[in-house]
């Protein structure tokens, strides 16, 4: 389906908000007119697959999103990174790091019995969730009777947030950047297997066919805005635990561009 003005797509979670809106702020500031499309990981991209969406606010290449758009990447342009992300098995800083450093010592039965079995993670198509499903089959942690549950980002950092309140051991699928690493220390586990991905480009996207929507100065803003891992988890706490205006926090943050 084609449309002639720009359809541009974010993913449906705080992070990805934040650091999209201050893109569409500096589009609303230029009147580079668009429709804005919000949804989960696989709507969002099956939308641009089939040519609904022009433009993703971004996509986190290669290992999180890349199977997403391996069927159109030869009719896509990247433009600029606007930040690094990468996944991460955490633990609370309060569970013994000689005892508990890697994936693997999870298995010790030992420290087995003090974790919670349910992970508590976000929707089916993030890589996250496909990542921790492949770490507990790959490593048996099934067997001893950890469970990998589907759920929302309320789900996820409110299991964090109680289980830290208690100093109960926790295992949390997370990514950064992400508001909970602005407030509580979250160690990464090692994991040899590299069954976490690799640290991702968080790019922008868009069908080379629809370049020529974007006016010229949008399209040179768009080749050059970085924002930063750093920059995103602040900008999430804000938004997310502070209750910030999303236009608020367009506003501050696009004069560090302008």
């Amino acid at each position: 389906m084609k449309h002639k003005t720009l359809q541009i797509g974010q993913i449906d979670l705080s992070f990805h908000k934040v650091a999209a809106v201050v893109i569409l702020n500096y589009f609303d500031s230029i009147g580079q007119t668009y429709q804005l499309h919000t949804a989960p990981h696989e709507q969002l991209f099956k939308k641009y697959r089939e040519r609904e969406i022009d433009l993703v606010l971004g996509a986190w290449l290669p290992s999180s999103h890349g199977k997403y758009i391996k069927d159109v990447e030869t009719e896509t342009i990247q433009f600029s990174t606007l930040y690094s992300p990468f996944c991460i098995w955490g633990v609370p800083d309060y569970v013994p790091e000689n005892q508990v450093n890697s994936v693997a010592d999870i298995l010790k039965p030992a420290n087995a019995e003090k974790f919670h079995k349910n992970i508590q993670g976000i929707n089916e198509g993030a890589g996250i969730s496909r990542f921790s499903r492949n770490i507990i089959k790959n490593y048996g942690l099934d067997a001893l009777g950890f469970e990998f549950k589907n759920g929302n980002i309320e789900d996820c950092t409110s299991a964090f947030i109680e289980a830290y309140k208690k100093k109960e051991w926790i295992i949390i699928p997370l990514w950064e950047p992400q508001f909970l690493f602005h407030s509580y220390a979250i160690r990464a586990l090692k994991e040899p297997k590299g069954l976490l991905g690799s640290v991702d480009n968080s790019t922008i996207i868009m069908h080379k066919n629809s370049v020529k929507k974007l006016k010229p100065k949008a399209l040179n803003f768009i080749k050059k805005i970085k924002l930063g891992n750093q920059l995103v988890t602040s900008l999430d706490y804000e938004y997310k635990v502070l209750g910030k205006d999303l236009n608020a926090i367009a506003m501050e943050n696009l004069k560090l561009w302008n």
